[in-house]
This record gives structure tokens, C-alpha cells and sequence, in this order.
């Protein structure tokens, strides 16, 4: 695989300092049940990285040591991590809301028949990717018959309250299929919302629009097909400064299946350690009695990935944000 890292690291981006840490989001390992062209951590059936149970006990002493509102748990597959239900109901149990990022074939796996009913009985928040309402454009970005597993999978979730008034919250999340800016996130909710209630009769609670991140698989194929540079322009060229207010760095911190932490999932994929400045990287249990409040944030070019536009982060448009 090409790596960008090389291409990325020379930046101009702005400066950016945390705010207090209120979602930490675990990368529980890169096994994954799909291979999505998009996908920036690269997971795949084949890999083999996942989060131990020692690891996951750090991860709760740290969230009740620093008032962590918000466990996000992500991967690949989170739920194929062996520990992921005993993770789930300790972090419930502590009054700390779950978010699992589902991408919703999981649901029908042998194996996982009772994943979307446990989920449901502990309230954990989904936000679920879902590239498109149209069965060929999600079957071009994230394999032949996916469409139709993700519907049988937002079918279940529904049937379970999700999505429905006073249910559990079902978030989707669209990415475009190439090297362009997500459209608009009000519209675009808009549009879902009709077509997938018109034809499938499914619901949701809200829409996220992300931008696709050069790194990785995808920036891979942007370098293949001499598109990276050309993207990045694209980036650049649509940064908006009153997004950095709102950037997702500011509020969380995002942990490898090892325990070692960065500021984003993005900065873990491209293994940039935790803030502005030093060489080594660090592990989350030098961070149980260190407040990162104001601390600087390491950035490259793929920063402008978060600020281009309406804005991207993990729950969605900035778009709106009070300016610095």
C-alpha cells in the first residue's frame, strides 16, 4: 500500500488547542466482516489487531478518572472484538453513553444473531455508515450484496425501537464515492429520509455527511489514479476558518487497540503522536491524572479534510460553528 504520510505531514494548517475531553473513541481492532474502498483504517477480514480486556479495563478507569461523557467504539467491526459486550455493559453501567459504529451487515453474521437486541436493551447509540439509498452506488464502494444486508440490518434495528420516537438513536453516515466534498447535510438528510421511508419503509434519527480522508486506502487510490494532489487543492481551497471551532480534536481523543492515544482516528492511521509537539507516543495510562485542556493538537494536511466546506467530523457537518 502507498503510504501518504510522506505527503501529508508538511502542513500549513492552523494551529488548533484542546478544549476539556469528552469522547474518547476506542479503536477496538481491524478486523472487519467488509473491505470498503473508502475506509481509512484499512480493516479488512484478514486482520488480526484487537483491543484486550486489560486495555478496555484502562479505558474505563481513565473515562471515570476524567468525567468522560461519551465511550465511541469503533474499528473495523467493534462487535467482533470477543470483549465488546462485556465493554458495553461496563461503560453503561457507569452512566456513560455508548456509541457503536456499526456498519450494519455485522447484524447478520453467523455468530451475531443477538447483537442488534442486546444493543437495544442497553440503549448504546448506532451511527451506521450508508453511503447511499440507492443499492448500486453501496454495492460499488462497499461490495456486491451490502445494500441489501445493511437494509436487512436497518430493518432489525427499527423493528427494536431504533430510529422511532423515544427509541434509541440510529445516526447513518454518507460518504461520498470519490474525490469530492460531501453535499449539503441538511439536504442530503432531507433526501434519505424520503427515499429510504418511500422504498424500504426505514427510518433513522439523524444523517452525517463526512468528507473522504486522503490517507490510507483511499489515499492510496487517489495516488494510483493521480488524484491526491488534485483533492487536496480541493480541500484547501474550501477551508473554512470559522470550522475550527467545532473540530471533533477539540473534545476527544482516540485510542488504538494497544491503549496508545492521538488526538484523532485519523492522526492514529497515520501513527502521529498526541499533540502539537514531541517525538514519542503516548499511552492512556500516562493520562489517568493529566488534564489535557489546552494542550496543542498534532495536524497535517488531511486537517483540511475536517474543515473544507460545510465542515466533517464523526458526528457529522460543522457547519454553523461559532467562529474562534
Amino acid at each position: 500500500m502507498r503510504d501518504t504520510f510522506p505527503l501529508l505531514v508538511k502542513t500549513d494548517f492552523p494551529a488548533v488547542h484542546r478544549d476539556r475531553v469528552e469522547t474518547v473513541q476506542a479503536n477496538l481492532g481491524y478486523r472487519c466482516n467488509q473491505s470498503c474502498t473508502h475506509c481509512h483504517v484499512a480493516a479488512g477480514p484478514q486482520r488480526s489487531e484487537e483491543m484486550n480486556w486489560e486495555t478496555m479495563d484502562l479505558l474505563l478507569r481513565y473515562i471515570a478518572s476524567r468525567g468522560v461523557e461519551i465511550l465511541d467504539l469503533t474499528g473495523g467491526a467493534p462487535e467482533l472484538n470477543p470483549h465488546f459486550r462485556t465493554l458495553v455493559v461496563s461503560a453503561r453501567g457507569r452512566g456513560v453513553r455508548v456509541i457503536d459504529r456499526c456498519n450494519l451487515t455485522i447484524l447478520n453474521e453467523p455468530g451475531h444473531e443477538s447483537l442488534a437486541a442486546f444493543l437495544a436493551a442497553h440503549r448504546v447509540e448506532i451511527t451506521a455508515s450508508l453511503p447511499c439509498y440507492l443499492e448500486e452506488n453501496v454495492d460499488r464502494q462497499r461490495g456486491k450484496g451490502v445494500f441489501e444486508s445493511s437494509l436487512a440490518g436497518l430493518r432489525k434495528l427499527n423493528a427494536l425501537g431504533y430510529g422511532q420516537p423515544g427509541g434509541p438513536t440510529l445516526n447513518l453516515v454518507y460518504n461520498p464515492g470519490g474525490p469530492v466534498l460531501p453535499p449539503d447535510q441538511v439536504g442530503l438528510e432531507a433526501a434519505y429520509r424520503r427515499e429510504l421511508a418511500a422504498r424500504y419503509d426505514v427510518v433513522f434519527t439523524r444523517l452525517f455527511a463526512l468528507a473522504n480522508m486522503p490517507i490510507q486506502r483511499f489515499g492510496s487510490q487517489l495516488i494510483a489514479k493521480g488524484a491526491f494532489r488534485p483533492y487536496m487543492n480541493l480541500l484547501k481551497s474550501a477551508h473554512r476558518e470559522e470550522n475550527l471551532a467545532a473540530v471533533m480534536c477539540r473534545s476527544l481523543i482516540s485510542v488504538d487497540w494497544q491503549g496508545y492515544v492521538y488526538d484523532c482516528d485519523f492522526n492514529q492511521m497515520l501513527q502521529l503522536p498526541l499533540g502539537a509537539s514531541g517525538p514519542g507516543h503516548t499511552h492512556l495510562a500516562d493520562l489517568l491524572d493529566r488534564d489535557l485542556a489546552g494542550a496543542g493538537i498534532r495536524v497535517a494536511d488531511h486537517c483540511y479534510g475536517c474543515t473544507a466546506g460545510q465542515g466533517s467530523s464523526c458526528g457529522g457537518a460543522l457547519e454553523g460553528a461559532v467562529a474562534v
